[in-house]
């Protein structure tokens, strides 16, 4: 607030009484009755009368301070920037990623649920597993893995008997010769150190390190 007089003559000449505002609704808001602001004086239209009345001349003026500072006239443009709305679309790959993903979680849903399936028991989370760098042995890792072998399925296709298990009388499986037939425990404590094993120890992302060893030893390889 800037408060100016003339007292040229000895008398009281016209004085200037000057309020600056930067906000422009400061200047609205004296239409009403009083004026709001902290640490300044209620301004009320008796007042201001009153101050005329008296010989002065009061001067109200907004002082827009944006107004040719670079840097506030960059937050401006960068504030109108934020609130516009968005022109690009989501990428193409973003979506790919997220529809891949939600199509992963629904198959491991279901997966989830074969509970009874040989698979389920040797690979029970979906996921991509390393290969091994001959393909003959990731290629016989692989047959051991689902299940079929020329030595269990070959009845199937040249129609012969199903392969008996001479020890207990049963079908003989993949399963029931790496981790159950009792012929085989002797082999299994050399190799495994353990007669108690199953699939996935056995046959899961990461192979026994003695698993071909132990095949080759038991004759078994060459029937894969």
């Amino acid at each position: 607030m800037l408060l100016s007089g003339d007292d040229s003559g000895g008398g009281m000449g016209t004085q200037c009484l000057e309020r600056y505002w930067s906000a422009p609704w400061n200047l609205l808001d004296l239409e009403g009755e009083s004026v709001n602001e902290e640490g300044s004086l209620q301004l009320r239209e008796d007042i201001l009368q009153s101050l005329e009345s008296r010989g002065f001349e009061i001067v109200f003026c907004w002082i827009p301070i944006h107004v040719g500072i670079p840097g506030n006239e960059k937050a401006d443009n960068a504030a109108r920037l934020g609130s516009a709305p968005l022109e690009h679309a989501v990428p193409y790959s973003d979506m790919c990623q997220i529809a891949q993903q939600k199509v992963t979680n629904k198959w491991q849903e279901l997966w989830n649920e074969q509970i009874h399936n040989k698979l389920h028991n040797v690979k029970p989370v979906l996921a991509n597993w390393p290969t091994l760098p001959y393909r003959k042995a990731d290629a016989t890792l692989t047959r051991l893995r689902i299940g079929h072998t020329r030595y269990t399925h070959r009845c199937l296709l040249f129609q012969e008997p199903i392969p008996m298990c001479t020890s207990c009388n049963i079908p003989n499986t993949v399963d029931h010769i790496l981790t159950k037939c009792p012929s085989f425990n002797s082999h299994r404590l050399r190799f495994f150190n353990s007669n108690f094993l199953d699939l996935r120890t056995l046959l899961g992302e990461k192979p026994h390190p003695n698993l071909f060893a132990f095949l080759r030893n038991i004759g078994f390889i060459s029937q894969i």
